[in-house]
């Protein structure tokens, strides 16, 4: 059982990789908070995995929140494994992770890092095509390598890229990235929305409503997985003055 985050496919992509290979359910995790579904049996030697994009050098809020609410059931301790992608460096989040899950009493088995085309323009742009394909061809070496680690149940093996000043990063900037990053009040529509809908269906934390066919958003706080500006088809949707001319990306598992 593969437990995912994802807002513009990097994510969903390698958890859909490993899904494949070692014929594990995929579950999305954004789905699982909004239905409330957090109760799950995991039968035999049904290996249990999560994947995630790092956010400010840690697991996404929605993550480590699914965690908390998740209820296993097993009939033994199922092999558990990690996985965060990210632009460069990926800080403590693997640790993050492990911390979560022994408050539930499992025990992260491996932990690895996947270097992934950048998605997060409220700072640097888009990667060129070139460079997207690039780093998207050696994540697929990357997601073999992690592949055969879990099929052979590697125990405390871990192949993260962290970082200089990992610790302090994770435990500096997440925070005030969850306190002051995830305001949706800087979320704006421009004149070239067609009202398709997209983004309402794509948000990750449901807080986009189309009213008279402009989208709008009901909450104060969201993930801040940008699947809204990356996603949209017109590039109508901005952050501020951050987002704009940056460019978008989209997995190409998802186009």
């Amino acid at each position: 059982m593969i437990f995912y985050f994802s807002g513009t496919g990097n994510s969903y992509a390698t958890a859909r990789f490993l899904s494949e290979k070692l014929g594990e359910t995929l579950i999305d995790i954004a789905q699982a908070m909004q239905k409330n579904e957090v109760a799950y049996f995991l039968q035999g030697n049904e290996k249990l995995g999560f994947v995630f994009p790092v956010y400010a050098w840690a697991p996404p809020k929605i993550v480590t929140d699914f965690v908390k609410k998740l209820v296993l059931h097993w009939e033994k301790q199922p092999y558990t494994f990690g996985v965060c992608t990210c632009g460069g460096s990926a800080g403590n989040a693997i640790e993050v992770l492990a911390a979560a899950l022994s408050k539930k009493g499992l025990v992260l088995a491996s932990g690895y890092s996947v270097i992934m085309p950048n998605n997060y323009f409220v700072s640097p742009e888009a990667n060129s095509q070139e460079k997207q394909a690039e780093t998207l061809h050696k994540a697929q070496v990357t997601w073999e390598r992690i592949l055969e680690a879990v099929q052979q149940q590697k125990q405390g093996f871990f192949r993260v890229k962290k970082g200089k000043a990992a610790g302090l990063l994770t435990a500096a900037i997440s925070p005030a990235f969850q306190r002051f990053a995830t305001i949706t009040k800087p979320f704006y529509v421009t004149q070239d929305c067609i009202g398709c809908g997209l983004c309402e269906r794509v948000c990750t934390a449901y807080c986009i409503q189309l009213k008279d066919g402009i989208p709008t958003w009901t909450k104060d706080k969201c993930n801040m997985c940008l699947a809204c500006v990356n996603r949209c088809p017109k590039g109508a949707i901005q952050y501020g003055k951050k987002t704009k001319d940056k460019g978008q990306y989209v997995n190409p598992c998802w186009k």
